[in-house]
């Protein structure tokens, strides 16, 4: 691992929400470059590299996406499944964030290989029975 942070991607429109993920990953001990945007098409944006995007030194590709599902725009589910079509981001890890313990959100996020389902708000203890993070972090 290079001696450069990795990043993580927050996808979320609720700044309340952001704040609460920022603390969990403090207290879990992530030391990591949180990149934020609030609706779905910035986030097709930010991994389609398209716009502002584009400059990779600014906006890294991250090593992991936090998801929330209902966002402005383009809904997360929406933005997780253009994801998976995309050749160069087949190894990205996405953990959805949600405020609803909904069967059928989980069993479609679950059919596009997320690596966790969060019910907001999430919590260092919540990051590590998913197995987000360890000693290494993300």
């Amino acid at each position: 691992m290079s001696s450069l942070r990795q990043t993580i991607l927050l996808v979320e429109d609720n700044e309340h929400d952001a704040f609460l993920l920022r603390r969990a990953l403090d207290k879990a001990r992530i030391n990591c470059s949180l990149q934020v945007v609030v609706t779905g098409q910035e986030a097709l944006d930010y991994l389609g590299g398209v716009s502002v995007y584009a400059d990779r030194d600014r906006y890294p590709m991250p090593v992991l996406v936090f998801l929330d599902l209902t966002l402005p725009l383009v809904h997360g589910l929406e933005v997780l499944a253009w994801a998976r079509l995309q050749p160069e981001l087949v190894g990205l890890a996405f953990v959805i964030l949600s405020s609803s313990e909904g069967e059928r959100d989980r069993q479609r996020a679950a059919a596009l290989g997320v690596r966790a389902y969060l019910v907001k708000p999430p919590t260092a203890e919540m990051m590590a029975r998913a197995g987000l993070v360890d000693d290494r972090g993300p």
